[in-house]
């Protein structure tokens, strides 16, 4: 059953990263390439290696997921979902890519795979961390943290007045703006004339 699994997670992360190239959105690529990542990290798991798989899975996730809403917001085109050409001289990007890929497949398959010396340890995650990290986990820890309250940071000081601040909680009818100016003015005094006419 888990050569059956790794097999199938193994040509799922090839279709999936397939379609990082052949997709004509970003948007729709994130989540190809997103799904291409959580296949890669099931195959790590199904090798016994679960730490790194679920470290694969909560990177990928949540990198992925902000990209996407990123370019949601921030592209050109409508949400990111309108055709484009998702790399450029195509015929070189596809021969550089397959021809990449045979080498590594036969490189997995015509290797000589090492043989296992010694025993695994009783808590090889633990052992994993001491052998990447060493005596620098406290620093990556408090690097994280900071990194964490850095993007805090820098979303809530990006805009002086949300949404909710400037409209309140009803946004089923949209009010007239108490505090004039900012990000969609021209609509709110739009909004706030035809309300008072109505009234």
């Amino acid at each position: 059953m888990e050569t059956v699994l790794c097999w199938v997670f193994g040509v799922l992360a090839v279709v999936s990263g397939f379609l990082v190239f052949r997709l004509d959105s970003m948007a729709r690529v994130t989540f190809a390439l997103l799904a291409s990542f959580l296949f890669v990290a099931f195959e790590v798991m199904s090798l016994g290696l679960n730490y790194l798989g679920a470290v694969l899975v909560l990177m990928m996730v949540m990198e992925m997921v902000i990209m996407a809403v990123f370019m949601i917001m921030y592209m050109m085109n409508p949400a990111g979902l309108m055709p484009m050409a998702m790399y450029h001289n195509k015929a070189a990007a596809m021969s550089i890519s397959v021809g990449t890929f045979v080498v590594l497949a036969a490189g997995v398959l015509l290797v000589d795979w090492p043989e296992r010396v010694g025993r695994p340890p009783a808590d090889p995650t633990g052992a994993l961390g001491r052998e990447l990290m060493g005596a620098q986990m406290p620093t990556m820890m408090t690097l994280g943290l900071v990194l964490f309250a850095t993007i805090l940071a820098t979303v809530t000081l990006s805009t002086r007045r949300g949404r909710y601040d400037r409209f309140g909680s009803g946004l089923r009818d949209r009010p007239a703006d108490p505090v004039p100016g900012g990000i969609g003015t021209a609509s709110t005094g739009a909004a706030g004339t035809e309300t008072g006419g109505r009234r």
